[in-house]
């Protein structure tokens, strides 16, 4: 059983940057995500897909910025578990917790952190006949190589976020490209729906407005996929990938037997120590639910960091714990390994 001060369930930006608000505060993390890769959400979905509102850096992709929180955290050497979920989640006693994953590893651990994000998801899927055939070759349902498709005849399925941005991010790579989608009601930004539209105005892709209801597949090799219109036409349209966007469905899992307060699949937490209703478990990010709630990067860093000296408190009932600064405090110099005036 591996000892910790915390175990820490989620790897994306709140996870990551918490495992830094700790390490100030002389703790130290184990990190667990379902996900086979650092990154979360953020780079499951949507990993160079630009960032505007992180502070100090007026642009970034949601890979670049994992990239630099992975960097930041360095000093504090926190070590990873992938690909397996946390299961059980079961406090002792003496108040720490004994945590176990769908792979077998258990942790004795001082505290728990949750920063999973909306919980595990699956894509909303394609169910027609020759879809097994081709998923995850042909059939795409994230980005991970835009590379993949330069040249290449694709079908964009989708009216959101993530649909829009894909048809704006590649069509003047690809040899053709047609989106897809059941109406002309888009859930994407208004402006993204503007300029998908004047594109095909000027002819440099289309939009076909129907459901998808099949595909025309030769052995493990796409060829076609087939729409249906309103009016009851079936279309045929040949493309070498298929790209689908039809959103996520979320779930908890485990989390949900826990016995912690939920509203709406969220776990509630107060605002002065995020804590949860069961004593030495924290949530941070969009996992976490209270008055004023807002879904930002930067509020869950906020979170993070008034969760570390709750922890910290946790941990140590009675002993005083001192904010200090980064720019001054040579604790803090000595924990980052930063080197000042050859000190």
């Amino acid at each position: 059983m591996l000892q910790t001060d915390v175990v820490i369930v989620g790897a994306g930006p709140a996870g990551l940057f918490q495992v830094f608000e700790l390490g100030l505060l002389d703790m130290r993390a184990h990190v667990v995500d379902s996900m086979p890769q650092i990154g979360g959400q953020c780079v499951e979905l949507y990993p160079d897909k630009p960032i505007y509102d992180i502070p100090a850096i007026p642009v970034c992709s949601a890979r670049e910025l994992v990239d630099r929180l992975l960097e930041q955290i360095k000093p504090f050497s926190p070590q990873f578990h992938l690909g397996q979920q946390v299961t059980e989640v079961q406090p002792q006693p003496s108040g720490r917790f004994v945590v176990r994953t769908s792979a077998g590893t258990e942790f004795d651990a001082g505290a728990v952190i949750i920063a999973a994000g909306v919980g595990a998801f699956t894509p909303r899927q394609l169910q027609v006949p020759g879809v097994e055939a081709i998923e995850g070759k042909y059939l795409h349902y994230k980005v991970s190589d835009p590379q993949l498709f330069a040249g290449r005849d694709i079908v964009i399925a989708g009216g959101g976020d993530a649909a829009l941005d894909w048809v704006l991010a590649l069509y003047d790579k690809v040899n053709s490209l047609v989106l897809v989608h059941r109406s002309r009601d888009f859930r994407a930004a208004s402006s993204n729906v503007r300029q998908m539209e004047q594109l095909c105005a000027e002819e440099k892709m289309q939009f076909l407005e129907g459901d998808l209801t099949g595909l025309d597949v030769d052995g493990d090799t796409l060829k076609s996929v087939l729409v249906r219109a309103r009016s009851g036409v079936v279309n045929r349209i040949d493309t070498e990938h298929l790209l689908i966007f039809w959103g996520l469905h979320p779930k908890l899992g485990p989390i949900t037997t826990w016995g912690l307060n939920l509203e709406k699949n969220q776990i509630e937490v107060d605002t002065a120590k995020f804590g949860t209703n069961i004593p030495g478990i924290f949530a941070v990010g969009d996992i976490n639910v209270y008055p004023g709630k807002k879904k930002l990067i930067l509020s869950a860093f906020h979170e993070g960091a008034l969760a570390a000296f709750a922890i910290r408190e946790y941990l140590k009932p009675g002993e005083k714990t001192y904010l200090q600064y980064t720019t001054t405090s040579p604790i803090m110099h000595k924990r980052l390994g930063v080197v000042v005036d050859g000190v």
